[in-house]
This record gives structure tokens, sequence and C-alpha cells, in this order.
């Protein structure tokens, strides 16, 4: 198992460092183009939600990202230093009264585009689980 961690401080302009992480993440473990545009938005989205809605955009605050590499899954891990939220109970953002609504469609579009996403941590932590063909152990040939 390869395992990969940053953190960074609760400001927007961070997300440049998570996209930068996820294309060097390509690189050293070579996952396909066809699931890098997946992981680039539920892992942005993810980040984006614990700076906005865990940490309430505290800079004191950080965001801890996690990459663990295993056999065929890449398990993504984002963690806040906030309060947590109910997981369970959030509006649909496809109700029809909801899709004029500006946001509320991140948690959704991460279950859509990950194989799989566990809430922890009384919702302070996500798991973004991502199951892949012919990874790469990430040592050089």
């Amino acid at each position: 198992m390869n395992q990969v961690k940053i953190q960074i401080p609760s400001l927007i302009e961070n997300i440049r460092v998570i996209e930068s992480f996820i294309d060097n993440s390509k690189e050293e473990f070579e996952f396909e183009d066809d699931i890098y545009g997946n992981i680039m938005v539920a892992v942005t989205e993810s980040v984006n939600n614990a700076i906005r809605h865990g940490n309430k955009f505290d800079k004191d605050k950080n965001v801890y990202l996690t990459l663990q590499v295993e056999d065929n899954k890449l398990l993504f891990e984002v963690e806040d230093e906030g309060p947590g939220f109910d997981y369970g109970n959030l509006p649909d953002p496809t109700a029809p009264e909801n899709l004029e609504n500006p946001g509320g469609r991140g948690i959704f579009l991460m279950r859509n585009l990950c194989d799989e996403v566990n809430f922890l941590n009384e919702g302070k932590k996500v798991q973004m689980i991502f199951t892949v063909i012919n990874l790469q152990n990430g040592t050089s040939n």
C-alpha cells in the first residue's frame, strides 16, 4: 500500500494545490484518463465543502487529504476540523424545488462519480473510493 498526505489551510485558492496533488498522483500511479475527471471533480468538490461548510473559511483550520493506493483501488479521504454534519438528511438536488438552487450538488456529484462514498467521524471525514484497472504501484521503472 502506498499513501500520500497533504494538509492545506481553509482558503478557497488552495483548491489549486489539490488539483496539483491529483495531477501528480495521476502521473505517479498512472491511473486512467477516464477516471481522472471523476476524481478531479469529486475530490475538489469534497475539499471545497470542507473549506466552506466544515471549517467555515477559517484559515486557521486545516483540511487534510490522504490518498491510499491498494491493489485496484484509490481511496481519497478528506477531513476538516469543523463540527461535522448530518450527511443522512440532505435535500435532494434533483427535486423540482431545488433545481434552481446555486449549491447543494456536491455530495450528489461525489456519490455519482465515485464507486463508493463513506462519511466518518460525524461527517468530518469523507472517503471516496475509485476502482481502477492496471494501477501502477508508484515506483519508478
